[in-house]
């Protein structure tokens, strides 16, 4: 296997199951010989089969030696460290590498679903697994102190994706790992722009990422969408700050590489800052009328992911939204209307159109052609089930949870979805090895035969998840 894709197993795969505990109301003294004696540097305490902290070397030294206490009168539990920082077994070794990189810590214990105790995985573990390891970049994101730093992360993560491509990795592993490291570095630089000049910012306050990057959904080419939302009772003081703060925020995006948002939706545009009742009062007026501009910005604040601050916010916002979605099924209707009307690249024959005119021969642009109408049918049928959290792949699943799709149908959207988004990545790769900015246009005549039928048969579901929405929202009968 290549040395980066073991990020992709679990973690319970390659954790050490063995693992030495002992219980809170222990000796730390008898601890403490423990693991002199079987030559380890921590102990995870758990209480029946639960881990509930872990005693390293580091604590015996800074919180009892170095304190001067007799060792023979303290418990385990005075010195432990709690509450742990865990992994789940399910989830991949890059959630483990982002984790311990955060926290700033070199073990994560991982639990079963029970919550129980599964083994552990230490970075060194990581270090023996991988020769290159994404885990020196996370931690050179996270040492980052300038916006230039961030701009040559920025393009490391790219080499690294433009290298990762023919590696055989999955595609929906290599988007997430595009999305985890993408919010790694944003964080970075609004921790930055804050440390340097907002330090007396309030803290009651939600930057909002929306779109494909709120799903956690992006390739090399994205723009940026996003928001702000504050508390309430914020003085105007406070507003100010948090205006400023946005901008800067927003320009130190455009300068590690991402650019602004053609439409403005970027939270240094006054309309995308508000209080949580602002936004609320702005919901209720987009849904009040199903014009193309209202339906635009529900489908873009319905894919809100809290990037910083408070998510108690974001959730407040969706519960709003939520409200709406019993009674405002002409809306849903029309969004779905709009979905359906977009135009599949085949003609009547089923043969792929591409298009015309000078330097666009062959040429095909495969997010608006496929991507865009699964990711918006998929998001109107999830919000006719009130399903308003996670990306793509997780509404689609909750949507058969519903009985909205069934495993078929579902199967068919997930496929259909891999094949536009690895075209996606892998021509902008292209590009980038060509010097060239990458965007969403694939071309047909550097497609072999066994490829060109795989795009023919995805947009071929497209089209059917078309007439799907159509029977699902009575769209005939409706005259929507």
């Amino acid at each position: 296997m290549d040395d980066l894709n073991v990020l992709f197993l679990t973690a319970g795969q390659q954790c050490r199951r063995e693992v030495l505990t002992c219980s809170p109301e222990e000796n730390a003294v008898d601890a403490a010989l423990r693991m002199r004696e079987q030559k380890v540097s921590s102990l995870v305490v758990c209480e029946r089969g639960i881990p509930v902290g872990i005693l390293t070397d580091r604590d015996l030294r800074n919180k009892l030696v170095a304190q001067g206490m007799d060792p023979h009168d303290v418990s385990v539990s005075s010195v432990m460290t709690s509450p742990l920082i865990t992994v789940s077994q399910d989830d991949q070794l890059l959630d483990a590498v982002l984790r311990m990189t955060r926290h700033q810590v070199h073990r994560m214990v991982v639990l079963d679903k029970q919550g129980c105790l599964a083994g552990i995985i230490s970075d060194s573990d990581i270090y023996r697994l991988q020769k290159q390891s994404p885990h020196l970049l996370v931690r050179e994101i996270e040492e980052a102190a300038t916006i230039d730093e961030l701009r040559r992360l920025h393009r490391r993560v790219q080499n690294l994706v433009a290298y990762l491509i023919g590696t055989g990795v999955k595609i929906q592993d290599l988007i997430r790992l595009i999305a985890r490291l993408n919010d790694h570095i944003l964080l970075r630089l609004i921790q930055v722009v804050r440390d340097e000049c907002y330090v007396d910012l309030s803290d009651r306050f939600a930057f909002v990422v929306l779109g494909s990057q709120g799903r956690g959904e992006q390739t090399l080419t994205t723009d940026q969408d996003n928001a702000l939302i504050h508390a309430d009772d914020l003085t105007a003081a406070a507003v100010r700050r948090l205006a400023g703060f946005c901008r800067e925020v927003v320009d130190g995006f455009v300068a590690i590489g991402i650019p602004s948002c053609p439409g403005n939706t970027m939270a240094a545009n006054e309309f995308w800052r508000r209080s949580s009742a602002g936004w609320r009062m702005e919901v209720d007026r987009w849904f009040s009328s199903a014009t193309l501009e209202n339906i635009i910005n529900v489908a873009m604040f319905c894919d809100m992911r809290t990037l910083y601050g408070d998510p108690g916010l974001e959730q407040g916002i969706k519960q709003h939204i939520s409200a709406h979605l019993g009674h405002n099924e002409f809306f849903l209707m029309k969004m779905a209307a709009n979905v359906h009307r977009i135009p599949i690249p085949l003609n009547w024959r089923g043969q792929i159109k591409t298009e015309t005119g000078d330097g666009r021969q062959g040429r095909l642009d495969i997010k608006r052609g496929g991507i865009f109408t699964i990711t918006e049918g998929i998001k109107v049928l999830a919000l006719d089930a009130k399903i308003l959290d996670g990306g793509t792949l997780e509404r689609i699943a909750g949507l058969v949870e519903a009985g909205t799709l069934n495993m078929a149908e579902a199967d068919n959207l997930r496929t259909a979805l891999d094949q536009f988004l690895a075209l996606r990545l892998r021509f902008q790769v292209e590009s980038l090895r060509d010097g060239l900015p990458p965007d969403n246009h694939i071309y047909l005549d550097r497609l072999n035969r066994v490829e060109t039928g795989r795009l023919r048969l995805a947009l071929e579901e497209v089209r059917a998840f078309q007439r799907l929405l159509k029977r699902h929202f009575q769209l005939g009968l409706a005259g929507v």
